[in-house]
């Protein structure tokens, strides 16, 4: 299990750049990901982990990428219906022929289907601990739910008391250390709605300096300007603590090297 952590987390720094494409499972095709193959493969070279369906780790992720795969194992419900009523959708033998680093499960504390989605993250922790494949936690928030610091202490907490090896959670711009730190596993920040660019390289800088173990972007890097430049500038947040006005040049700089790259 160790090692399949360690494909994750970066050993010099301890912490990640995870990049989620994940969203089809409920959303469809999103706005970046209508072209996985065209638009996310260029990216595969400057993140940590990659976080997915199987279906599209199957048909499109190439057999050579070495770095962490982290399998969406919960869905059910489309956005057209109530999204806390899923279900476990991947069984843990097919998770290891696929040799993943994890498996990714959504829980909605306060949910509908609260029990139901916590029954689901336990049975996986469960099959897990036999097969050696680590279990994230994904405190999700529905529509109505409050998004606050006392709503994530209490999920977060939730699901590292019942056996995950991390979370996944939202940022809040008040009390998010306190978050981090009453979890007793790595938290590791969902890059959630797009931001400009600036907004969200100070977000995720907030949060690894607060206590985040790293950062599980999708839209506010495959919907940015220039993706590539996008992934790199949030590396360099994560891993060396950048900060984001610096960062934000960086990308600049990338963004328009490219451009003029393709111009010529």
């Amino acid at each position: 299990m160790q090692n399949r952590l360690a494909r994750i987390f970066s050993p010099s720094s301890g912490r990640t750049v995870m990049l989620a494409i994940d969203h089809g499972y409920f959303q469809g095709p999103t706005t970046g990901l209508e072209r996985v193959d065209v638009n996310i493969l260029p990216l595969l070279p400057y993140t940590n982990a990659l976080m997915l369906t199987r279906g599209i780790l199957r048909a499109i992720v190439p057999s050579s990428f070495n770095s962490g795969v982290v399998l969406r194992a919960s869905g059910g419900p489309s956005i057209l219906k109530e999204l806390s009523n899923e279900q476990l959708a991947v069984d843990i033998e097919d998770a290891a022929r696929l040799n993943v680093s994890a498996l990714a499960v959504q829980v909605y504390i306060g949910g509908e289907f609260e029990t139901q989605t916590v029954n689901n993250m336990t049975r996986l922790v469960d099959a897990g601990l036999r097969y050696g494949i680590p279990i994230l936690g994904v405190t999700a928030v529905g529509k109505a739910m409050v998004r606050d610091a006392k709503y994530f202490r209490l999920a977060c907490r939730i699901c590292a008391e019942l056996g995950v090896q991390f979370v996944k959670t939202y940022y809040v711009a008040e009390g998010f250390e306190t978050v981090t730190a009453s979890c007793p596993v790595p938290i590791v920040m969902a890059g959630g709605k797009k931001l400009p660019e600036l907004e969200a390289l100070t977000m995720a800088y907030r949060a690894v300096s607060e206590g985040a173990a790293g950062v599980d972007m999708g839209r506010n890097i495959f919907q940015a300007d220039a993706p590539t430049a996008m992934i790199q500038a949030v590396g360099k947040v994560v891993h060396e603590l950048m900060k984001p006005q610096q960062a934000f040049e960086l990308y600049e700089t990338l963004k328009y090297e490219k451009k003029g790259v393709l111009a010529s």
